[in-house]
């Protein structure tokens, strides 16, 4: 055998282990066109796309020809072709390749994988995680595509954000069936993208594709909350058009949608158009009428089922917390003859919200008792209580029982830790967490720019301002919150003054009550009036009490009568009861030596039972 045979043949099968088997196939009117027709590596049944052959064709043993073999996975592999009239076995040290002769009947490159198989590669990258090696098989078996494939990885794009790379591929899609028009519509519901949802579905409508009820609900659930919402009735229409307001899925999404824009007696004709009603569409009933704020018709609606799940109980106890009606939620919650997770978390989340933070405390100990595992969502709760009455001792044993749990850390979570270590004051454990925290996201960076800011470390809430633009994040309104309230502390005129204009000007963010608030505080604090009067008369919107009373409180710190007693005629106009507009006025006055305005003050206090809030302390 010649030495380049023998090597080439040693390379290929004992170093490398390539190839249990190659076959060799001869073309009799082309003796020269050889294909690969099987080639079995590590398990491989099939050599997939071969795009050019790697050949060696022997005559009596002798190298005639050599080419290149791409393999399906990308790597050129040697195969050894031996010419031969009959079935043969050529020995190598020992190890025998068989070798077999068939007249080749396909064009040269037509050996590929089946569409089965490349589906299923796809899909075994994709429940990996690896879209990059999936959409490369894609790629390299055009021939072997079907409309599932197509969908797959279209699907694979949407659900790792990447919707660009799924519209692209929407793209070029030869044939479209209704599943690909329902992932394009759910890759822009998950993005928010309004525009591109309605151009889509217009476009669906366009190409001769009826909506199925995936599709129907999709678009619902989309448009709610957004400026889309006044087509829900022509959704509905185009429902009952194809007889699919039938169906209780997409029945459930227009309850939900009507109830979105509170059309009530919409939303209950949906209901009883539905033919097969489940649990489902009576659990849709229930949130519609809490969404409404009607709890008596959703707790009338309640008892009225003949079989409850789960989450039937948890909708409505979250329908009392959202009503702030705590203690009919717990009443709920006692009388579950079943809790999972979830309901345990939504209730001590109520209590939280209701500033009850003993009670969350002990719901969470009871929960413990229950041997039901908590969460990260029941942590993350839970740690917003501690925040919420600085309990520093007790956020730190709530940190201990994260980490001795073994929960995997998210950024959720160590948000959480880094708003509780801040609120209650220790700011060094709070960036410890934070620089902990590998995927950041804007509210993390939001947490560590408040905790700074509520201290009064103002440069250190600016830097970490800086850092985060420097990260490439886009700053929101609490962000700009939290630097305009760091600017107060300090007394940065100035720097704040730049940031609020910023507001506008660089990021499109209108300035709400709470900007203009701080501003006046700013402004109020360093004894600029001229610039707080200014501000406040050319507001888009009234003054609310908070924003009087912080300029009254600022007329109280440099003794400015005048603009006192107009801030302080503006809050009794707004909410008389208010104890700041006796307190303060009160005050001031009393520093002007004007004794029979503060005697006048009082009595009109003890008139109407206002009272004056009691300063307090708080030791843990």
């Amino acid at each position: 055998m010649d030495a380049f045979a023998k090597s080439l043949c040693g390379w290929s099968w004992e170093e490398n282990k390539l190839f249990e088997l190659a076959l060799a196939v001869v073309d009799e009117q082309h003796p020269k066109r050889w294909e690969v027709v099987a080639a079995l590596v590590g398990g491989d049944k099939s050599a997939g796309d071969v795009q050019e052959h790697y050949v060696i064709l022997l005559d009596d043993l002798q190298v005639i020809e050599s080419g290149k073999l791409d393999h399906e996975l990308g790597e050129v592999k040697p195969v050894v072709l031996v010419e031969c009239k009959e079935s043969m076995s050529l020995s190598h040290n020992d190890t025998s390749i068989l070798l077999l002769r068939k007249p080749c009947s396909r064009p040269r490159n037509m050996c590929m994988v089946t569409s089965v198989e490349l589906n299923h590669m796809i899909n075994t990258y994709i429940q990996d995680n690896n879209i990059s090696h999936a959409r490369k098989e894609f790629d390299e078996n055009p021939s072997s595509r079907n409309l599932i494939s197509w969908n797959m990885i279209m699907s694979a794009y949407v659900k790792h954000h990447q919707i660009q790379h799924a519209l692209d591929l929407f793209d070029q899609m030869p044939i479209k069936d209704a599943v690909s028009w329902n992932i394009m519509l759910s890759g822009f519901h998950r993005t928010s993208n309004s525009d591109g949802l309605y151009n889509c579905f217009l476009q669906m409508g366009r190409a001769g594709v009826p909506p199925d009820d995936y599709t129907i609900s999709t678009f619902l659930r989309a448009v709610i909350s957004t400026e889309l919402d006044v087509l829900i009735p022509q959704v509905h229409a185009r429902a009952l058009h194809l007889a699919l307001n039938l169906s209780v899925y997409v029945g459930s999404s227009l309850i939900k949608a009507y109830a979105s824009v509170r059309e009530e007696e919409a939303f209950k004709r949906v209901f009883d158009d539905i033919f097969a009603k489940n649990i489902t569409s009576w659990n849709a009933l229930v949130s519609g009428y809490i969404e409404m704020g009607s709890m008596a018709d959703a707790q009338a609606t309640f008892d009225t089922m003949r079989q409850r799940n789960i989450i039937s109980s948890t909708t409505l106890l979250n329908g009392y917390i959202e009503n702030n009606r705590i203690n009919k939620a717990r009443s709920v919650f006692d009388k579950m003859s079943e809790r999972n997770v979830v309901s345990w978390t939504v209730m001590i989340s109520g209590y939280v919200k209701s500033k009850r933070f003993i009670d969350a405390f002990k719901l969470f100990l009871l929960m413990f008792k229950s041997e039901t595992r908590p969460n990260h969502f029941t942590f993350s709760s839970v740690l917003d209580a501690c925040a919420g009455c600085s309990s520093l001792l007790t956020g730190m044993q709530v940190h201990l029982c994260v980490i001795k749990s073994g929960m995997p850390e998210n950024v959720i979570l160590l948000t959480s830790l880094v708003d509780m270590y801040g609120k209650c004051g220790d700011t060094d454990a709070a960036f410890r967490v934070f620089e902990s925290i590998l995927n950041k996201n804007l509210v993390s960076w939001n947490s560590i720019i408040g905790s700074y800011a509520r201290h009064g470390l103002a440069t250190r809430a600016l830097e970490e301002f800086d850092r985060m633009k420097t990260a490439g994040f886009t700053p929101d309104g609490v962000t700009f919150l939290n630097v305009l309230s760091a600017c107060v502390h300090a007394g940065f005129v100035e720097e704040g003054e730049k940031h609020f204009t910023s507001m506008l000007t660089e990021y499109g963010i209108q300035a709400e009550m709470e900007h203009y608030t701080c501003m006046v505080d700013l402004y109020g604090k360093a004894g600029q009036f001229d610039k707080a009067e200014y501000l406040i008369k050319n507001l888009p919107f009234e003054p609310d009490v908070v924003l009087w009373g912080t300029l009254l409180a600022a007329c109280g710190l440099h003794s400015n009568l005048e603009l006192g007693d107009y801030a302080a005629e503006r809050i009794r106009k707004l909410e008389s009861n208010n104890p700041i507009f006796y307190t303060m006025l009160s005050k001031i006055q009393g520093e002007k030596g004007i004794w029979s305005s503060v005697i006048e003050l009082r009595n009109m206090m003890e008139e109407r039972q206002v009272k004056k809030p009691k300063a307090f302390s708080w030791v843990e």
